[in-house]
């Protein structure tokens, strides 16, 4: 069993170098699938999530090729199977582009249904409805969608719901060799929605509106091989950022566009933190002392619902009571008993939580439920009195490239343990 050891009460100094974004990397690599040809895929996250999803290409037939931690060339040109490895594929929720990709260029995909972090139940009926619009037929069967276009996709209008980012990502990836023109309206606007549009426009598509509510595909006949460098990580900016804001400090984070973090850092200035943009990096000055805010989640432009347990933990001993409103899923907040056994004081009531702060956490056993729970739980250790343990560190590292690595480079008390997992010790006895 693998654990992190947190020692808090030390301020973060230094300087973090953030790593490419994993929502834009876990949906960039899926769409290799409908390109014959070899992509380069630059400033790519060394987690587990990405590590994973090459896997499951090269059980595909792709070729897959390590240049450094940071860069991989995919290729493929001889992926003839349409059903994804059930094996893989049930580990990760991203695992569902690859129905889009599949449908698109081969005219058939079978994928088991998604896996990943269970926070909450997150239904693909958005996603069919844009295979359907295009022409599909998608049936559920035994625990897999199995979707069939024999004659090929069909440019439609597809209206979804709601801002759903996977749907219109999904649709996206079917889209772009569809014959005729495809309009998804009402769609998500997420930095990373605009960089797989960016990617398959480097590859030959023609995407249009990618980051407003209309998105316009023209289908091609044929993508091709080409080189492309993933954006930086809104969210892993954003863990960093509240990170400092906690455990108090002065940290600069680079390799960030900080556009993209306006909604976060707007919040923590609220909180008392110091915030400086430059051209492509933040700089974040904290004391540790902040003061209550109110928070609502919503879609992009607005607050992330990625960055709520994040800045939950940031509340937890901010003065004076917050109110944290969860706008974008039902049961994000299952993690908030773990904060509680910390010496919190939060109440939840359905998707509201109100934060009273509390002068200080302190240490004990945690377990993470999920991954941006998990890295709420390591801020919180950062900024309690004692020692925390958090279990469960396999979801952290599905989107966290280096944590320990970066933590400790900043002056955090923090290391990665090895022990013996007690269930397995009792059932070898």
């Amino acid at each position: 069993m693998t654990k992190y050891m947190i020692r808090g009460g030390h301020p973060l100094w230094g300087e973090v170098t953030i790593s490419g974004a994993k929502n834009a990397a876990v949906a960039i690599l899926p769409a290799t699938v409908l390109i014959p040809g070899p992509c380069r895929i630059d400033n790519i996250p060394d987690i587990s999530d990405v590590n994973l999803l090459l896997e499951i290409l090269a059980t595909m037939g792709a070729s897959v090729r390590r240049l450094s931690r940071t860069e991989v060339e995919v290729d493929c040109t001889h992926v003839r199977n349409t059903v994804a490895p059930d094996e893989y594929v049930r580990r990760i929720r991203a695992s569902y582009y690859l129905i889009g990709s599949l449908l698109g260029r081969f005219g058939s995909a079978t994928v088991g249904m998604p896996g990943g972090c269970n926070f909450s139940f997150r239904p693909i009926d958005q996603h069919i409805k844009g295979f359907t619009a295009l022409g599909a037929t998608v049936e559920q069967v035994g625990g897999h969608v199995c979707a069939t276009a024999p004659n090929g996709l069909t440019g439609a209008n597809v209206y979804l719901d709601m801002e759903s980012v996977g749907a219109t990502m999904n649709i996206m990836l079917a889209a772009v060799l569809a014959s005729g023109t495809t309009v998804i309206e009402n769609c998500a606007k997420e930095p990373h929605i605009v960089d797989l549009a960016n990617f398959l426009n480097s590859m030959g598509a023609k995407i249009s509106g990618a980051g407003t509510d209309n998105i316009r595909i023209r289908g091609v006949e044929q993508l091709h091989g080409g080189y492309y460098a993933i954006i930086p990580d809104q969210i892993e900016a954003g863990t960093y950022l509240c990170a400092t804001a906690a455990a108090g400090g002065n940290v600069l984070v680079q390799n960030v566009i900080p556009k993209h973090l306006d909604c976060i850092t707007a919040k923590l200035e609220e909180m008392g933190a110091v915030i400086t943009e430059y051209d492509d990096a933040v700089r974040i000055e904290s004391d540790g002392h902040l003061r209550h805010t109110n928070i609502k989640t919503l879609p992009y432009p607005g607050f992330p619902t990625d960055m709520q347990p994040p800045i939950v933990a940031c509340l937890s001993t901010a003065g004076g009571a917050s109110i944290v409103t969860e706008g974008i899923y039902d049961t994000r907040f299952g993690y908030v008993s773990e904060l509680l056994r910390m010496g919190a004081n939060i109440q939840v009531d359905g998707k509201v939580a109100v934060v009273d702060g509390v002068d200080r956490l302190h240490g004990c056993t945690v377990r993470a439920p999920d991954l941006r729970a998990g890295a709420a739980l390591v801020i919180a250790g950062l900024a309690a009195e004692g020692e925390t343990t958090v279990e469960g560190v396999h979801y952290i590292e599905r989107g966290y490239e280096r944590l320990i690595e970066k933590l400790s480079a900043l002056g955090a008390d923090i290391r990665r343990v090895e022990t013996p997992d007690d269930n397995a010790m009792t059932a070898a006895g």
